[in-house]
């Protein structure tokens, strides 16, 4: 590889970490060939982007972003190397377990998720326990929705009963009527007697 060459592998490496909050570094290494484009295509389909990497190029590359310091994983960065960058925190954690269901690979060198650096595959089950964003907004509409409905309930039952309690009222008022008109009804019949009297 050129010099010039390198210097386009940095800044492609570069461009893939600026910004990035979900960094993990695998180690793809024992996959062959159709296992590997299958890893690939499954990354792609949960929108994580995958790149083999040279370890050297990785670092150096890592060095020169700004506000986060990778040096924590610099000593993981042995042997092959993929990059992966994903917008799910857990997303690549999940990927790499169900494919271990298969094979023994890939397996976790490093990964920067949440601000926080986890280092070696024995971090994998925390990494896939991490609730995405997600998944966090879920549960915390979840817990605001509870005690709503709760009221909503309440409110609910509670004009169901004053309704019922309203009819229960209405149902004798209206019997009640008839028996106020009786009177009236002879009343009217005064008035009639009355032009006849004179």
């Amino acid at each position: 590889m050129t010099k010039d060459q390198k210097v386009v592998a940095i800044q492609e490496i570069k461009d893939l970490l600026q910004d990035a909050k979900v960094v993990y570094v695998a180690d793809l290494e024992g996959l062959n060939a159709a296992k590997s484009s299958d890893f690939r295509r499954q990354a792609f389909k949960q929108n994580i982007k995958v790149k083999v990497v040279k370890n050297t190029l990785l670092q150096k590359a890592m060095e020169q972003i700004d506000g986060v310091d990778f040096s924590e994983m610099f000593d993981t960065f042995k042997g092959n190397s993929a990059l992966m960058i994903a917008e799910t925190a857990n997303a690549p954690a999940k990927l790499i377990k169900d494919f271990r269901k298969k094979d023994e690979k890939p397996a976790l060198k490093s990964a920067f998720v949440q601000e926080t650096f986890y280092v070696g595959d024995n971090n994998l089950d925390a990494l896939v326990s991490i609730k995405s964003r997600e998944e966090m907004i879920g549960e915390i509409i979840g817990l605001l929705q509870s005690p709503i409905q709760r009221v909503v309930s309440a409110l609910q039952n509670k004009s169901e009963t004053v309704e019922a309690k309203a009819e229960e009222a209405a149902a004798p008022a209206v019997e009640e009527t008839p028996a106020t008109e009786a009177p009236e009804a002879p009343a009217a019949e005064s008035t009639d007697e009355t032009p006849a009297a004179e």
